[in-house]
C-alpha cells in the first residue's frame, strides 16, 4: 500500500464522538506528502481524568477550538479517494462514525485498514505487545510524543509503509 491517509483521534471522555484532537498523515507513492493536526471542541464537552492523563488535553486547550464539522472540511479534500489507516482501527473508525452521527453528517463509508491487526499477523509473538510505540520501534521508527494525534498518525503511517 503506497497511497493512504493515516488517522488518529484522541477523545475527551468515554464517548467515541468526543474527539478533541485529530492527526492525519497523507502518503502518496510511499512518501509522506502532507500532514494535518487540529484540536477540536468536543461533543459532549467534558473531560474525564483518565483521558486527560493519557493525552494531556483539557477544556482550557479546546475551549476556543473549532467544532468537528469545521475541522473535517479541511481534512475531507485531502483524503478523497484514499483508504484510511489506523492503529486499532476499530477505535478510530468508531470515533469517526460516532462524530458523523453526532453532527448529522453524511458518512462517506471510508475503507479502514488496521496496523494493529497487520502487526499481529506479521510479528506474532515476537513482540512483547502490539502497542503503537512497540510496533513502531519494531518497524524502525522512534515514536516520540505518544498520544499526540499527529505523532501517532505518523507512527501509524510508518508502520503501514513497512507492513501493508
Amino acid at each position: 500500500m503506497t497511497d493512504f491517509a493515516a488517522i488518529d483521534f484522541e477523545t475527551a471522555n468515554e464517548q467515541p464522538c468526543s474527539v478533541c484532537s485529530v492527526g492525519v498523515v497523507i502518503v502518496r507513492g510511499g512518501r509522506i506528502v502532507d500532514t494535518f493536526y487540529s484540536l477540536i471542541h468536543p461533543e459532549p464537552d467534558y473531560y474525564q481524568w483518565f483521558c486527560r492523563r493519557v493525552h494531556g488535553i483539557g477544556p482550557e486547550d479546546t475551549e476556543e477550538a473549532p467544532v468537528f464539522p469545521s475541522v473535517w472540511e479541511q481534512i475531507a479534500p485531502r483524503i478523497t479517494g484514499l483508504p484510511l489507516v489506523a492503529h486499532n482501527a476499530r477505535f478510530d473508525e468508531g470515533c469517526l462514525k460516532a462524530v458523523f452521527r453526532t453532527y448529522r453528517m453524511d458518512d462517506p463509508g471510508y475503507v479502514f485498514h488496521d496496523t494493529l491487526r497487520a502487526s499481529r499477523r506479521h510479528f506474532g509473538r515476537r513482540l512483547p505487545n502490539h502497542q503503537l510505540q512497540t510496533v513502531a520501534a519494531a518497524c524502525g521508527y522512534d515514536l516520540c510524543n505518544h498520544h499526540h494525534a499527529l505523532a501517532d498518525a505518523e507512527a501509524c503511517a510508518r508502520i503501514a509503509l513497512a507492513l501493508l
